[in-house]
């Protein structure tokens, strides 16, 4: 296995608090980890450490082999702004490119073929000329999860991307996402939905109460306490 990052006893905070503290663990090339944790656990803090948007306190977290803090792909929670955005898909999707124009005005072709094919991967080349704002909420995260990969094909890192969805667009969305996962795209992502982290990820990292709780394969966090307290907690909540 190819190490990608190595979170090495970092502990996170703000305002002179800290959040999350020894937290340990690495992701390797193909992994999809989902990171699970309450509101407050210090999942959006990681978040920002790991995008390097935030230093973290004490600790490392060391980006290796073959991708660096600027090459993850972002897709971030959906603001009412963000929703209510006036462009095109297109012009939408094509924008995830913009760090690789440089001091460029414009796009290249290379670029332009990029954006189309991958509104094609995702099915989403026939609303290429519509207006975001107009889009339902799957077809809106279809066309960032698109920005997102125009931007990398090494790893992605989404926040929470069904919240708001309705169960048939959350079903799409994941499946889309363990495909690109398959592709060898390696996935971090935050989540609340336990049930679908233990279906889809390969690794579980759970952070609560200023610690990590757990961190593994997904077989292992179903066997442990851990895994056994919260995913018997998700079930009684949506009987």
């Amino acid at each position: 296995m190819s190490a990608q990052m190595i979170c090495s006893n970092a502990s996170l905070g703000y305002e002179g608090g800290i959040v999350a503290e020894k937290l340990d663990f690495t992701i390797n090339k193909g992994d999809y980890l989902c990171i699970l944790g309450e509101n407050g656990s210090g999942k959006s803090t990681l978040i920002k450490a790991i995008l390097g948007l935030k230093p973290q306190v004490s600790g490392e977290i060391k980006w290796c082999g073959d991708v660096k803090k600027n090459e993850v792909g972002y897709l971030p929670q959906q603001t009412v702004v963000q929703k209510d955005f006036p462009a095109s898909v297109r012009e939408i999707v094509r924008s995830g490119c913009l760090a690789k124009c440089g001091l460029r005005p414009f796009y290249n072709k290379a670029e332009k073929e990029l954006a189309e094919s991958t509104m094609k991967q995702l099915e989403i080349s026939g609303l290429a000329k519509r207006c975001y704002r107009e889009l339902s909420g799957g077809q809106q995260q279809r066309v960032l999860l698109a920005r997102a990969l125009c931007a990398t094909r090494k790893m992605l890192l989404l926040d929470e991307p069904v919240t708001g969805l309705d169960p048939k667009a959350q079903l799409e969305l994941y499946e889309l996402i363990a495909k690109l996962n398959r592709e060898g795209i390696t996935i971090i992502m935050v989540s609340h939905d336990i049930v679908s982290a233990v279906k889809y990820a390969s690794h579980i990292l759970h952070i609560g109460g200023r610690k990590q709780l757990f961190f593994g394969k997904k077989e292992d966090y179903v066997r442990s306490a851990t895994g056994k307290l919260f995913i018997g907690s998700e079930m009684m909540e949506n009987e």
